[in-house]
């Protein structure tokens, strides 16, 4: 049995955000779907669904149609079963992960980022496995209290920190 190590770049426009996860069942894509318009009526995402089983079809679904299909290919290109990718537009994970992660089918979660993200799988004669995610870049410091500062200050700026 061989098996192939592959590193695979996903692909999303720079100021979007990013929830990659594995699950494990084809009524995930609605449960996603519903679980964020739940979150956020006015949410712009695009979803992708890898089935691992049957038509082994990438499932989409979203309020976006470029957002689905840069979902899409993404989860094509990583062929990977039971992955799914969501592309959000305007809005950040934050908002989402809570319920995202409450879904019964949802085994797990990735990454939820903003960052350029790196997936490490493995490829054998079945398919591909996620192994990992490399999410951005390594740190260069450690935050002073200068970077105390601007990391309170910015919470407050875009109003996830009141006082």
């Amino acid at each position: 049995m061989d098996i192939k190590l592959e590193l695979v770049q996903l692909k999303f426009p720079e100021n979007d955000n990013i929830i990659f996860g594995q699950t494990h069942f084809i009524k995930s894509v609605e449960d996603i779907h519903e679980s964020m318009i739940n979150c956020n009526a006015n949410a712009k995402f695009g979803l992708a669904f890898s089935e691992a089983s049957g038509e082994k079809l990438v499932r989409t679904s979203g309020t976006n149609d470029e957002l689905i299909n840069i979902a899409a290919e993404n989860i094509l290109e990583l062929g990977c079963g039971h992955s799914f990718l969501i592309i959000i537009r305007d809005s950040f994970p934050i908002n989402y992960l809570p319920r995202i992660k409450q879904i019964p089918e949802i085994v797990g979660i990735y990454c939820a980022t903003s960052n350029p993200v790196q997936v490490i799988v493995a490829r054998t004669e079945l398919g591909g496995a996620v192994l990992g995610v490399i999410d951005g870049e390594p740190p260069v410091a450690i935050e002073d209290d200068a970077g105390k500062k601007w990391r309170y200050e910015f919470l407050r700026k875009i109003g996830y920190k009141l006082l």
